[in-house]
């Protein structure tokens, strides 16, 4: 009896000492899961964002120290590369991005155009896209740098134009929930429909259209002529000839706010 007794003893202890290495092996437990990482982005959405896509700049100012806590949270938590899907990373860059912008804004709010808004920094002033915007796991970015260096080359996906909010009353509307990995694909298609088919934004017929500017910039990514109408007819709601005429609107670079300030209304730094 006491011998079988101590052989089991003996047992449990060298399964022990031979699982003890593995556990110390394991790396350190990751942080937020990807969708739990933006909760607090999806509420600030949900509460500041219309239907439509117009901002309560107002209404964010008196969450600021929320949307504050959700970017200090952003810069300890960069995208988990090995465990994160495409999807989930891409949807980590578009909402950092518009917390970014919308940021950005509350710290000169009331202004009446982003394009208006300039950084001081060390030698002079930067615009509001190319000054350091946010930071994230330890690294400044510009939302230029966000844009042009990391979603436009690394995802290639033309729909993000649709997603990245610049301020602007001609930008897409801004999406009043989080952008979420499991979600993108459908997310980024209602966008496209959405911001495609609001004829404040865009004109369409079946023998012309007139385009907002976007297609015009990015014309690299959304194409040109016939290869540009085949784009617009997966979310138009019209159907678009081949030999479409095209134009393009001029951008109105108005702030998107809900309550419009006017326009001669002075910045205020804060």
């Amino acid at each position: 009896m006491k011998n079988s007794f101590a052989a089991t003893w003996f047992s449990v202890l060298l399964t022990w000492f031979c699982v003890l290495p593995v556990l110390a092996a394991q790396p350190t437990p990751p942080g937020p899961a990807a969708q739990a990482l933006h909760a607090p982005w999806n509420e600030l959405l949900h509460r500041h964002v219309t239907r439509e896509g117009m901002v309560d700049y107002e209404g964010f100012l008196e969450d600021e120290e929320q949307l504050d806590a959700y970017l200090q949270t952003i810069r300890k938590t960069a995208p988990d590369e090995a465990k994160w899907s495409k999807a989930e990373i891409e949807a980590y860059w578009l909402n950092v991005y518009n917390a970014a912008t919308i940021y950005t804004v509350l710290q000169y709010y009331p202004v009446a155009s982003m394009n208006e808004i300039r950084v001081k920094v060390l030698k002079g002033y930067k615009s509001a896209w190319e000054a350091d915007a946010v930071n994230v796991g330890g690294k400044n970015y510009s939302l230029n740098a966000i844009e042009k260096e990391i979603l436009r080359p690394r995802f290639q996906d033309a729909r993000v134009h649709f997603a990245l909010v610049c301020a602007a009353t001609s930008s897409p509307p801004l999406l009043n929930e989080a952008y979420d990995g499991a979600l993108l694909n459908q997310q980024l298609d209602a966008q496209a429909r959405l911001f495609l088919n609001r004829t404040g934004l865009n004109q369409l017929t079946a023998t012309n259209v007139r385009l907002s500017s976007l297609f015009d910039w990015y014309a690299a990514e959304f194409g040109e002529g016939p290869k540009l109408i085949a784009f617009l007819n997966r979310y138009s709601t019209v159907k678009i000839e081949p030999t479409a005429t095209i134009e393009f609107l001029p951008f109105d670079w108005a702030l998107n706010n809900r309550k419009p300030t006017p326009d001669t209304q002075a910045l205020r730094q804060r």
